[in-house]
């Protein structure tokens, strides 16, 4: 991944930096890898991403086909 530094300003470099490794999923990557994980529950979190990535799409797609957006979710205040 390259970045270029412009009119020595290495903080944007940084911010751009940053914004593309988010984007690319570097820093998920890193954390994941940080500890070993058993296969188990690797499949067992792969398939709950991919449930996860399916109910998003199809909620997205009935936003934009029924141009309704969906009921937010309230949140529960800790007992």
């Amino acid at each position: 991944m390259k970045v270029d530094v412009r009119d020595n300003n290495v903080e944007q470099a940084l911010r751009v930096l940053k914004k593309r490794m988010q984007r690319e999923g570097v820093f998920r990557e890193m954390r994941l890898r940080e500890h070993f994980e058993k296969p188990s529950v690797k499949r067992a979190r792969e398939k709950a991403e991919g449930v996860r990535r399916v109910r998003k799409m199809a909620r997205k797609k009935l936003e934009r086909e029924s141009g309704i957006a969906a009921p937010k979710k309230t949140i529960r205040p800790a007992r």
